[in-house]
């Protein structure tokens, strides 16, 4: 399996967010392999947003949206870390959020991060999954395209369209008119089936 180029994440985030459905998240920690397949994503956008953390321009958490397209960007929210991957061209702010994961491997280590919850709600939500895979602050910024970084995407499987469901995007108060939340029908990892 290859690591997915930088090039990967220099689009439109609604098209990365879709092509992300079937990816491999791979976390690495203190030398044990920690991965799941991607089964739900959202994507955001910059100033013309307003559920981004740059609808209203650069602040620390929002200016690596504007930077490099491939890098992790984690914030806070209701007492969870949330794990998103920049997108677009450098100057342009994009990023898709990693909802939900089918655990793969280090499953009992999941476990014992998650504080022995059962595995469909390991990873069953952003802030699950950052839990399960001990994703925090100071892995943001990170760079998920290079071989040695401790949180890689690598190209799993290929989800075909008529798999895909979207949705409006969850616990937003302001949204764009379109869907921006997509995940793989029927998965049972999903966080929500509509």
């Amino acid at each position: 399996m290859r690591i997915l180029a930088k090039s990967f994440y220099a689009k439109d985030p609604k098209k990365v967010a879709i092509s992300l459905l079937g990816k491999l998240l791979v976390r690495v920690y203190k030398g044990k392999v920690l991965s799941g397949i991607i089964v739900e994503t959202e994507a955001y956008y910059g100033q013309q947003d307003p559920a981004s953390r740059a609808y209203k321009g650069k602040n620390k958490i929002s200016e690596l949206m504007f930077d490099e397209p491939g890098r992790a960007l984690i914030y806070m929210v209701h007492n969870n870390w949330l794990f998103n991957v920049t997108c677009l061209p450098k100057g342009k702010a994009g990023a898709v959020l990693i909802r939900a994961l089918q655990p793969l491997q280090g499953i009992e280590l999941m476990k014992k991060f998650r504080k022995g919850k059962g595995l469909h709600e390991l990873t069953n939500g952003p802030g699950k999954l950052t839990q399960a895979l001990k994703i925090d602050k100071s892995l943001h910024g990170i760079y998920v395209y290079k071989k040695d970084s401790s949180i890689k995407i690598l190209d799993y499987k290929k989800i075909s369209k008529k798999e895909i469901a979207s949705s409006n995007r969850i616990g937003v108060s302001k949204d764009l008119p379109e869907h921006l939340r997509f995940f793989i029908k029927g998965n049972e990892f999903v966080s929500r089936r509509s």
